[in-house]
Order: C-alpha cells, then structure tokens, then sequence
C-alpha cells in the first residue's frame, strides 16, 4: 500500500465518520449508508488523481516490510 492509497483510505475514514456523526447514524443500516456515502467520496478523488496523473494509486505493494521470521502455512 503506497502513500496515496493510505491518504484515500484517511479520506473514505473520515468522510464516513463526518457523515455518520451529521445524520446521528445508529444501527447499523444508518452507518452502511454512511459508509458507502463516505467511500464514494474517496472513490471519486481517486479516479480524478489516476485520471489526472495516468498512474494508479492502488499497488500490490506491501506498506511495512515482512517481519524477518514470519511463518508460513503448508500445504495440505
């Protein structure tokens, strides 16, 4: 995850938290409808970016690196 794709993230959060706060969201039905309103936003502001700049914002690459002794699941 690149630093652009941590900022959208930053701004689906916030913008979710700020609307559900606006309509006094309980339940969940009133929080999923603030949570979609609040990704939509992100979305939009990052399609603009990729659309802008020709690059994605979204990456397979990891933020933080692997810890050194990170055990794997074998196969079965």
């Amino acid at each position: 995850m690149g630093e652009a794709e941590l900022i959208f993230t930053a701004l689906a959060e916030l913008s979710t938290r700020q609307i559900a706060e606006s309509m006094n969201a309980k339940g969940m039905k009133e929080n999923k409808i603030a949570g979609k309103t609040g990704g939509g936003i992100a979305k939009k502001a990052r399609i603009e970016l990729e659309n802008t700049t020709g690059k994605k914002v979204v990456t397979a690459d990891n933020y933080l690196p692997l810890a050194p002794n990170t055990k794997k699941l074998e196969d079965r």
